[in-house]
């Protein structure tokens, strides 16, 4: 649960990051971004996954990019659903998700259950092999 709160958070940090990046993502301010966090991430368990079936022919055919249309989707989705939190543009949506990805793909990595960072420690064994 405290894993699932961090993660939360640095995801609500991610907003604010993004909207500092790029200028067609706007947040009112903190709170909005924790709540954004949480709808996207509703969003991103529930609603995405059927998208990604849905879209699956043109998704092969572009051998998976269009996976970043679709996220970017989610985030304008998310910022036509709240007042505090606006995504105006595709270019915006589409490199709003990209760097939301890359950040909560680290933070679900890095972060366990218990809410502490967690890292895989790689060594080749004497065998030649990775252990």
């Amino acid at each position: 649960m405290r894993g699932l709160l961090f993660r939360w958070v640095v995801n609500a940090g991610g907003l604010l990051l993004v909207s500092a990046l790029f200028d067609g993502v706007r947040v009112a301010g903190v709170g909005w971004a924790f709540v954004a966090a949480l709808f996207l991430g509703v969003f991103n368990a529930l609603i995405r996954p059927v998208v990604l079936i849905l879209t699956l022919p043109i998704n092969i055919f572009t051998l998976g990019l269009f996976t970043f249309v679709v996220n970017g989707f989610m985030l304008w989705l998310t910022g036509k659903l709240l007042a505090g939190f606006s995504v105006e543009g595709f270019w915006a949506a589409v490199g709003g998700a990209l760097v939301m990805s890359v950040i909560s793909f680290l933070a679900n990595s890095l972060i366990g259950d218990q809410g502490r960072v967690e890292i895989i420690d790689m060594r080749r064994s004497s065998r030649g092999g990775w252990e």
